[in-house]
């Protein structure tokens, strides 16, 4: 199943099973059913509880901060995650502080949908990834959807708690199909799920056995797509294993399985698709490199793309942002 239809589908099963989800967002009536036609049929199967809104992203976050308060669970479709910085001040001022200000009284779980990412040639305003820019909120979880994880096992954990979340999908995934683990396999990768009790957990791939790894990458969403290519890459062809760690949850971070592979490769890549400098790669190279210190066989390397605007050609997109030879070349850097 693609992922645009899996993740379809898990709507559709949240609002059958839980009558308190509602679903807001612009144009996602049918038949059109949103930018990306992730909300089609939602407008009929639940018409009562899936609602289109005028071309407002601060109304959105305002009337799903309202609906939460009041006992529902809505959950906000941004059409491109550009514009979540018109939701900003409501989710840093309000809905992730209303727990805390009024004593555990109240509580304001809301998950916006934001798709993220370029390498399709939307231009500057609709192509950044800038989740970056959302780690690190008291009491905001951040979950970024990838190919090895079911869409629904988000939707279920969003339920199950009363923190607000933010939910990455890099659109590139859409149309790709889900690969969850089965047996252990993903492909011919070697595949088990790690984490901490009450995270999503984090999916490891490779190729060999961890103890024969000698390199740890940990990349989310599509760049994890990416990076489990050049991983089978290398490996089939000039025998460099490396292993693969794909969180769910971007924030808080789950230290647990990144330390645990870590612990045996002893080197570390951070790859991510959002510009460098103040990124997610750099908060994690540091605490590898603070809990490792001393162990490490080489410094911690971060891959980003380049911290500039991204372009509207496709050419100079495609060397701006991060892609496949960009992570095989840092691969056989941090092994060299």
């Amino acid at each position: 199943m693609i992922y645009s239809r899996a993740l379809n589908e898990a709507l559709h099963r949240a609002l059958g099973e839980d009558a308190r989800v509602v679903v807001l967002g612009e144009d996602i009536s049918d038949p059109y059913g949103g930018a990306f036609k992730v909300s089609r049929g939602l407008t009929t199967a639940f018409p009562d509880r899936v609602k289109t809104t005028p071309v407002s992203e601060q109304a959105i976050a305002g009337i799903s901060a309202g609906l939460a308060l009041g006992g529902y669970r809505p959950i906000a479709e941004v059409m491109f995650g550009d514009f979540l910085s018109l939701c900003f001040d409501q989710l840093l001022n309000h809905i992730t502080k209303y727990h805390a200000m009024y004593a555990g009284q109240v509580t304001c779980p809301v998950m916006f949908r934001a798709p993220m990412g370029g390498h399709r040639g939307y231009g500057p305003t609709h192509s950044q990834s800038i989740e970056k820019h959302f780690l690190g909120i008291p009491h905001l979880r951040v979950v970024a959807a990838s190919p090895y994880h079911e869409p629904y096992d988000a939707f279920a954990d969003f339920l199950a708690k009363d923190d607000p979340v933010l939910f990455v999908e890099h659109k590139l995934l859409y149309p790709k199909h889900i690969t969850a683990p089965t047996d252990g396999r993903v492909g011919e990768l070697l595949a088990s799920h790690a984490g901490s009790e009450g995270v999503l957990p984090s999916v490891c791939l490779s190729l060999v056995p961890r103890e024969e790894c000698a390199l740890t990458i940990v990349a989310y969403g599509y760049e994890a797509l990416l990076a489990a290519s050049v991983v089978e890459k290398l490996g089939m062809e000039d025998e460099l294993f490396c292993e693969l760690v794909v969180p769910a949850q971007i924030a808080p971070v789950d230290f647990a399985p990144i330390d645990a592979s870590v612990s045996a490769t002893r080197r570390l890549l951070t790859v991510e698709e959002g510009t460098a400098g103040w990124s997610w790669g750099d908060r994690v190279a540091a605490s590898i490199q603070r809990s490792h210190f001393g162990r490490l066989a080489k410094p911690v390397e971060v891959l980003a793309s380049q911290p500039t605007v991204i372009p509207g050609a496709r050419r100079l997109e495609q060397e701006m942002l991060v892609g496949a030879h960009h992570i095989e070349q840092k691969i056989r850097e941090a092994l060299s």
